[in-house]
């Protein structure tokens, strides 16, 4: 036989296999890749992908009782309450005893407005999983905007134990402001102490913690709270503040004037170096406290006028009245302070002390206009 034809059956095969279409992939194996694909594109925030995806999943495996739940977390997270509402139901048909849908279920009837319905769908969820913590912490949502304190601090508490480490603090802070505003500070100190005793020891817990301790008259205890706080959240200066600001009330000068130096490591400011010029006021150090001013002179950001007024109090302290008068009488004139009652009378005060009868004019008109309610205000 020629090459020739030998070639063309080998070339008739080829050209055969050539035209052959690939094997079809098997419905179920597309369904779940369109599954993992919307999960991806919803924790990516690409909501709108993500239903497309499960639109699509739901041609090939309508039944799938994943696909309603899936659906209902997105439309959750585009803020789609109604159609997420029926999105969970249809969930729960296929799949009651799911505790993550009731519970889910439940925090959107309580957005909605649903109450009795949440506090329904919220305790199944608990009966089928005891430490649920978005189930309880939404219980206890519900149980404070009803009044009833204790159950919410309990449902709070609980939440916290149950909570993964990274929810733990927020859970507990909510249980303690349920107290707080109820002025249980005994039950607050107490919450607190036995939360850190077993472990949960974050910045905000810590402070919180701190906050507690002073309420108490505990500044020891109150200042190593911060102190810890401060070395656990090394780009927050206020800690280390607080620190110093108790170390000064306990007669111990070194330790604050350490504390204020580790605050300002953190962040430069002036409010800072007015505290450090008080305390050299306070030990007869006037040229280390003309030293700070200077710096807070150098750092004063100009934007906090709580920083402002501190700065203005300081020059006037220092001898330097008018360069104080200058700051507030600035301060006061801008629409955004022109309500400040307490800026205008000071500067009022201090402009009447400069004997500056047209400052004076000006910051108690505006302490006047300021007096919308009725009330009395004496302006000097």
């Amino acid at each position: 036989m020629s090459s020739r034809l030998r070639v063309l059956p080998l070339l008739a095969l080829l050209a055969t296999g050539a035209c052959t279409e690939p094997p079809k992939m098997d419905p179920k194996d597309q369904a779940e890749g369109l599954y993992l694909r919307g999960n991806s594109e919803y924790l990516q925030g690409k909501f709108d992908a993500a239903l497309k995806s499960f639109d699509e999943m739901k041609a090939l495996a309508p039944g799938d009782p994943r696909l309603p739940a899936a659906r209902g977390e997105v439309l959750l997270s585009m803020s789609r309450l109604e159609e997420a509402a029926k999105e969970f139901e249809a969930a729960l048909r296929l799949d009651p005893k799911r505790s993550t849908n009731w519970s889910r279920l439940g925090f959107i009837q309580a957005q909605l407005g649903k109450k009795d319905e949440a506090q329904q769908s919220l305790q199944k969820a608990l009966a089928l999983h005891p430490k649920d913590f978005n189930a309880l912490e939404q219980l206890g949502e519900l149980a404070e905007e009803r009044g009833d304190h204790d159950e919410a601090v309990r449902d709070f508490t609980q939440a916290a134990e149950a909570a993964p480490e990274a929810s733990k603090s927020d859970l507990l802070v909510r249980a303690v402001d349920v107290l707080t505003k109820q002025g249980r500070q005994d039950e607050v100190l107490g919450l607190l102490r036995k939360a850190t005793g077993q472990g949960v020891r974050t910045p905000e817990v810590l402070m919180t913690l701190g906050d507690a301790e002073v309420r108490a008259g505990r500044l020891p205890e109150a200042a190593a709270a911060y102190e810890e706080a401060a070395k656990k959240s090394p780009k927050d200066p206020t800690p280390w503040e607080l620190v110093a600001e108790i170390q000064l009330k306990l007669g111990k000068r070194e330790e604050a004037l350490k504390a204020y130096g580790e605050s300002l490591k953190v962040k430069d400011r002036a409010v800072v170096h007015v505290a450090l010029a008080r305390a050299h006021l306070a030990a007869a150090d006037r040229a280390a406290a003309e030293g700070e001013l200077q710096k807070a002179l150098e750092t004063v950001s100009g934007a906090d006028v709580g920083e402002m007024q501190e700065l203005a109090d300081l020059l006037t302290t220092l001898g330097r009245k008018q360069d104080a008068l200058r700051i507030l009488t600035s301060l006061g004139a801008e629409p955004g302070h022109a309500k400040n009652v307490e800026l205008q009378l000071s500067t009022a005060r201090l402009a009447r002390d400069l004997k500056d009868p047209a400052t004076v004019q000006a910051a108690c008109a505006r302490v006047a206009a300021a007096a919308t309610d009725g009330g009395v205000v004496k302006c000097p």
